[in-house]
């Protein structure tokens, strides 16, 4: 059985998707994963991403607003 806790809820401003984060704590192989839920409507997209795959994002994203608040 997976634990789950809400790390931070938002809204984006544009298409107003739904964005939750969560932490996925899965008990049985001590597995830990992050949870991308966004709801856009009625329709769900879910990702769960190791933390590796978490940092990659992070980072790649970070960059990307970095640059456009220079433009």
């Amino acid at each position: 059985m997976a634990h789950i806790s809400t790390i931070d809820q938002f809204t984006a401003p544009i298409g107003k998707q739904q964005i939750d984060l969560q932490h996925v704590d899965h008990e049985e192989g001590g597995l830990n994963m992050l949870r991308v839920r966004i709801r856009e409507g009625k329709r769900f997209t879910i990702f769960d991403i190791d933390p590796e795959t978490a940092k990659h994002w992070a980072a790649v994203m970070q960059k990307w607003a970095e640059a456009q608040q220079q433009a």
